[in-house]
């Protein structure tokens, strides 16, 4: 086998078509376009969301209330969770690598730490933000909440 006899697989390449050449050619005359409309046209580019004249979908659907691009999504993590985990690990500094290795969370999401359930051991937890009785009551059981 040499660089010169080297030749592509047999049917994997096709010529193109050659449109706009002439009557002869089969694709002469609109040149595989039609008769009329827009898509004959030359320089026509079709909007994205255009349907044909048909009310868009995106003019269709309902529109109503407000989306704040300014968001925060925490990540909840409740009292009981880290009650069961303090039981099953006896560590007592919780924080975000502590919750990642755990599953609990994922490396871009922020923690928060709300109040169902009860806590009865003394643990710092470490965290993006808390609830006033996530606060209150890992206080109140001896332990420290830290904001990050």
């Amino acid at each position: 086998m040499y660089l010169h006899s080297l030749k592509p697989a047999e049917g994997s390449v096709k010529t193109r078509k050659r449109i706009g050449r002439g009557t002869g050619s089969g694709r002469g005359g609109t040149s595989t376009r039609g008769h009329k409309g827009a898509k004959s046209r030359s320089g026509y580019s079709q909007k994205a969301g255009f349907e044909g004249g048909q009310m868009p979908l995106q003019r269709r659907v309902p529109k109503f209330g407000f989306k704040n691009i300014n968001r925060v999504e925490y990540k909840a993590i409740n009292l009981d969770v880290i009650q069961a985990l303090a039981e099953s690990t006896n560590e007592t500094v919780m924080n975000f690598d502590f919750f990642k290795a755990h599953g609990l969370v994922q490396k871009n999401d922020k923690v928060k730490v709300l109040g169902r359930g009860e806590i009865n051991k003394a643990v710092e937890i470490h965290a993006h933000a808390f609830s006033g009785t996530a606060s209150s009551s890992i206080e109140k059981a001896g332990g420290k909440t830290v904001a990050l």
